[in-house]
Formats: C-alpha cells, structure tokens, sequence
C-alpha cells in the first residue's frame, strides 16, 4: 500500500518592503514507502530567470544541492541523492570549471531501507543555492521530517518547518575535456620508443596474415577495437573498485594525494632513465602465443601483447590519465582510457590496413627517448600539484606558493637545458648537432621558466594559475616587500574596552587583490573605530559568481584598490561559510525561524536582519556608530561608478569627523 505525503515548502516569507529577500526555488518534499523501502521525492520549482545547482558539483564552485539527515539511525541508504533528468552543462569562466544547473523544474530522489524497530524518524533538509544572471541567494535549506515504520505505511511528521535563506573547478570536469587530453596522451604514447618502433612490427604481421585488402583492413579494425577495449576495460575496473563517488571524495583526501605524488615521482624517475617499468616475461609470452591463432582471437591477443610489450611506457602515461580521472569521480576513468586507447590504436589500424604509407613515418632513433624524458619532466612536474592539494587540506604550509613555483622553475629550467643538449640522461644518444625543432622547443620552454621567476616575488602567474596554490598561501601573501600602511590617526578606546590594535591585526587575513580582510563583523568594527576608518562589509559567497567577477574586474582597479586598501577597514563575511558553530552558539532566528547552524548562517541572518537582503555581492559602507554612510550596492561592474560611491563613502565619513571633533563643537558654540 502506497501512502503519499507532501510537504510544500513555499518562498521565504521574510520579504522586505522593497522585496529584497526571498527565495526564488520552492519545494515539494514526498516520501513513499513500499515494505522496507521508503523513496524520499523532492520536487524543486524555479522562478524563471533562475537556476538551481547539480549535486556533486567541484569543490571551489557554487554550492551543490545536497541531502542532509539530522540523524542517520534507523535506516540504510541505498541509492544516490540525484537528479532525475540530465541539467544544463555550461563552462563558467569566472570558477574556470564547467557547471552544471536545472531551470524551472526538477526532481531530486533518494531510496532508504529500513533496519530499525518502531518509529523511525527521517528528519533533515536539502541545502541548496539559486542564481540568476546578476546575483545569487545564500544557500538554502528546505527542512523535511517524515515518521516512518518498518513494513508500514509512511506517516506524516508532527511537524513541517519553511525553508530558508541562506546562502568558489574538480565539479566534474567535462568528458569531453577528459577525452579530449587523454587522446592527446595516446599520441605522445605512440612516440616513446617503446611503441613506435612495433607499428612497422604490427603491420607486417597483418599483412602476412590477411590473404587479401579486404581482409587487411578487416583484421586491422578489429584489432584496434580490441586495443581500445582493453584500455577501457582498465578504465572502467578502477571505477568499479573504487566507486563512482568514492573517486570524487577521495580527490580531496590528502593522503590519497599523497599517493598520487609518489606514484607520479616514481613514474617519471622512470621516463628519464633510471629504472623501467615492466610486467612478468610470462604475461608477454603468453599473450604472444595466443597471438599466432589468428583471426579474432589472435587479433586479441596481439592488442594484448602490444599493451604488454610496451608498458614500459605507456605505463606512466596510463596511470597519470587514470589518476587524474580518478580524481574527477564518476566515469572519467572510463572516459579517459577510451579516448588514450583510441589515439593509440589508431596508427596501427590505419597503417596495418594501408601498410603503402609506412614510408612516410620518420625512422627510429635517439628522439623516442627524448620524447620519453620530456614527458618524464612533465610528470614530475605535475606530480607537485597532487601534494599542493594534499598540503593545502592538511592547512601544513610545506609547500607554499613560493617554494611550488621554485620547484617548477627548476624542473623546466633543467628540461630547458636538457633540449639545448647540455644535460643529458642515462639513454641519451650521442647529440652531434642541436636540431631545430628542438632547439625552437627549448627556447619556449626555457621562456615559459622565466616568466615563472616573478611569481616568487607575488606575481598572479594567469597562465599557471590553476596548479600553484593561491595567492594568499605564501610565505608573502601581499608580495615580497609589502609594508601596511599603518593609520595616521588612531580613535581612542575606552579604558578596558575592546582589544589592542596589534592583536586585531592578527586576526587580519589576505583576501581578494592583496586586501587585508576580517571575516568577523565585531572584530572589523572594533579596528574601523581603532584606526578611525569607516566599515565596509563585503557580504559575498564562496559560490558566488558576480562576486569573483567583481574582485577581478573591479577591485583590481588602482584606484578602487587604494582606496579599499588605505581608506577601509573591510569585513569580508561569507554567507555560505560551511564551518559549524559550537552548539551553545547555534539559535533560531527571529526573522525567519531558521536554524543558524553554521557561520554562514550566522552572516546571511545578520545580513537580513539588519540590511533587509540575501543577495550577494551586497557592499555596505558604516560609520562607527553603524549607520550608513551611503546607500549599499550590488553588483556593480562600472568601475568609475564603484569608485565613486567609494570616494561619496569617505567624504560623508570624513564629514561626520570633522564634525564630532572639539575644534568643530567649540566654533558651534
């Protein structure tokens, strides 16, 4: 017996006299239950003109839409919290990342088995962010609480809440992208002298084998398919291992990225010469018997064998695919070996079905092992971007921006030197000439390593910017040589109140364009009145597109950035700051009726309470009386405007000083 209950969950209803604050996703929370199995349902309607995120999306991006249980006890999860319909796919250039959202209307599901006795509670909330074209709402929470027995009907909760307001790619990276890189990769396989040099090896055997064209070719694209096959089988095994959504989590695990990093430094060690990687002799000689059957298993078995042979060196490649897919989650592995073993198996098809344009390949020599040791630079390089991660997690500051870029330097320096042939590696051919190609490839190597070196002084290196880590994890957050330009007035405290100068200063982090930042409103405050500087409340997301949009394009402008820099004290509070508050200081709003369970609660409530909003970015500007000197703004891309309303904040500030000082009462009076 089916028993639907539905639980509406309509707009916010804290709605401003202008209409400023409410939520533009409604909801629709039902649960079915047949024996054991209960399917929590949950409809989502978007105003047009908004959208509302995918789950699982990339950390550093918008918020995703994700299930939360209060309690987990009483109950088994047996499926995914998904989307039942495909979302919309777009690149967003602001995160760097593809993302990916539902318009108008969607339906999220997620299946529970029973295991507990008596009533069992299914109790939580979906969190979840919309966006438009021009702002975004803080991350939501729509609450839901069902009663449920075991081999019962579901029975409604006793109680339903409203949900509320409140509020930074690897989201999965496009498979396209995936296969696109992983393509690219099976072509640098073909040039390693591990490979190339079988394609004259493979054709000859077709061609002996095939009694006409016709059957050349046939054989031929039967054993590439076969070629593809067995990479994708690899692919498709990891996933299978490890779990779709295993994979995604474990991308941020720092210990999982360790591993990664010495898997990677031990792949390269090996493509420059001291050691190679090879399977059993077994394996090979095995594979190559069964190769001389012929017809469809022989074909099989000769893919087989070239997977074997030539592992060597397609081995490290393989696995650096396979460790960058994996850390993509879902079926990237997948991906990623299907196009590596189609760009792999292609030239063999092609020539074992056309053996005529075999003289136009370029003979084997010395090159192959270069190519060999180029790719092993890259790896070793690339290998430092997994133990970034993993420092960053563990917040260790062992390899900081400026000792990453460093070691980046050196390694293409040394690959710089090593092209122009004054660095040579244990299987290096003797270089009587420096060929041209090579010569052009270091010289652009060697230029990309110089105009890596200012990064050690603070330069945002764009072209790199996705490997070192940030800008503010460094040893000099601000640049090398940064003096704060200290205040030439300070405000008197009174005795005993509030903290010193210096011990505020301490809680200052670097944020946006080398701004020195709080993330607490009564720490910036305490300072503004300290140093005597108006307040300006930056009130923005991690997920927060057209604020990013605005630190890049606007805040990097000199004069808006003097001016934030010299003449503000700035509160920068994240709205969907995910770090719980102790228990003692959780509480319901006033406003809402919302629970205030992390600190971006604690701000978006703070910024509807006071301000009448839930947007971001949403600017304010306050004097130390914690009034407004100017009406707020949103998002704001002309940049003479925002400077303006900058310049309009100090002047009102400053006449509101002159006017409080006892030089000004004494000539009223």
């Amino acid at each position: 017996m089916k028993r639907s209950i539905t639980l509406a969950i309509l707009l916010l209803g804290v709605i401003s006299a202008f209409g400023q604050v409410y939520d533009p996703v409604s909801w629709e929370i039902t649960n079915t239950q047949k024996g054991d199995t209960v399917t929590l349902r949950f409809k989502a309607t978007v105003e047009d003109g908004w959208h509302l995120y995918d789950t699982n999306l990339e950390e550093g991006g918008p918020i995703s839409t994700s299930l939360n249980f209060e309690a987990e006890t009483g109950f088994a999860s047996v499926s995914n919290f998904a989307a039942t319909s495909e979302p919309i796919a777009v690149f967003d250039p602001s995160f760097q990342m593809n993302l990916r959202y539902f318009g108008h209307e969607v339906t999220f599901t997620k299946t529970v088995v029973l295991t507990g006795t008596g009533e069992i509670p299914l109790k939580g909330y979906v969190e979840y962010m919309a966006c438009n074209d021009e702002t975004c709402t803080p991350p939501n929470e729509a609450e839901f609480n069902f009663i449920v027995t075991r081999g019962g009907d579901a029975a409604e909760a006793s109680a339903h809440t409203t949900g509320t307001v409140a509020n930074d790619a690897s989201d999965h990276q496009s498979y396209w992208s995936i296969f696109f890189w992983a393509f690219l990769s099976g072509f640098a396989a073909l040039l390693t002298p591990c490979v190339f040099p079988m394609i004259p090896m493979t054709v000859s055997f077709f061609t002996k084998q095939s009694q006409s064209k016709a059957a050349g070719i046939k054989n031929a694209s039967i054993y590439g398919l076969f070629i593809v096959l067995i990479y994708v089988v690899l692919g498709s095994l990891v996933t299978l291992v490890f779990g779709a959504d295993a994979l995604n989590a474990l991308s941020t695990n720092p210990w999982f990225n360790t591993f990664f990093f010495v898997l990677l430094v031990v792949f390269a060690i090996s493509f420059l010469g001291a050691f190679e990687i090879v399977l059993p002799s077994k394996w090979v000689n095995k594979a190559d018997q069964g190769a001389d059957k012929g017809g469809v298993i022989g074909s099989f078995f000769m893919a087989l064998t070239l997977a074997l042979v030539s592992f060597s060196c397609t081995g490290p490649i393989v696995g650096t695919l396979l460790v960058q897919a994996a850390s993509e989650g879902g079926i990237a592995p997948t991906i990623g070996m299907l196009g590596f073993g189609s760009a792999l198996a292609l030239p063999f098809a092609l020539f074992a079905a056309f053996p005529g344009y075999l003289n136009s390949l370029p003979k084997s020599g010395g090159w192959l092992n270069s190519v060999k040791v180029v790719l092993g630079f890259l790896e070793l390089a690339l290998a430092f971007k997994f133990l970034s991660m993993a420092d960053l997690v563990l917040d260790l500051h062992l390899l900081e921006r400026e000792v990453y870029i460093a070691i980046w330097i050196a390694i293409f320096g040394a690959l710089a030197f090593y092209l122009f042939g004054k660095l040579t590696l244990p299987h290096d051919s003797k270089l009587e000439r420096l060929p041209v190609s090579r010569l052009l490839l270091g010289l652009l190597v060697m230029s990309f390593t110089i105009y890596m070196v200012p990064g050690l002084w603070g330069a945002p290196l764009k072209l790199i910017s996705a490997f070192p880590p940030p800008l503010e994890y460094s040893e000099s957050p601000e640049g090398v040589g940064y003096k704060p330009n200290l205040p030439a007035a300070t405000y008197a405290m009174p005795s005993g109140e509030g903290e010193t100068t210096s011990r505020l200063e301490q809680k200052m982090e670097v944020g946006p364009q080398g701004l020195s930042v709080f993330h607490d409103y009564e720490d910036a405050l305490a300072y503004a009145r300290q140093v005597n500087k108006p307040l300006f409340i930056d009130f923005t997301g991690k997920a927060c597109v057209n604020c990013r949009q605005m630190e890049i394009n606007v805040w990097s402008d000199p004069e808006v950035n003097r001016l934030m820099k010299n003449e503000y004290v700035i509160a920068a509070l994240y709205v969907d700051y995910r770090k719980k508050l102790p228990e003692e200081e959780q509480y319901v709003s006033e406003v809402t009726g919302k629970k205030i369970r992390t600190e971006g609660n604690k701000w978006s409530d703070f910024q509807i309470r006071r301000f009448k909003r839930n947007s971001q970015p949403h600017y304010v500007l306050l004097d130390h009386d914690e009034k407004e000197l100017v009406p707020s703004k949103a998002y704001e891309p002309d940049i003479k405007a925002y400077a303006a309303w900058l310049k309009n904040g100090l002047d009102g500030f400053q006449q509101q000083t002159a006017q409080s000082s006892p030089l000004f009462k004494m000539m009223g009076e």
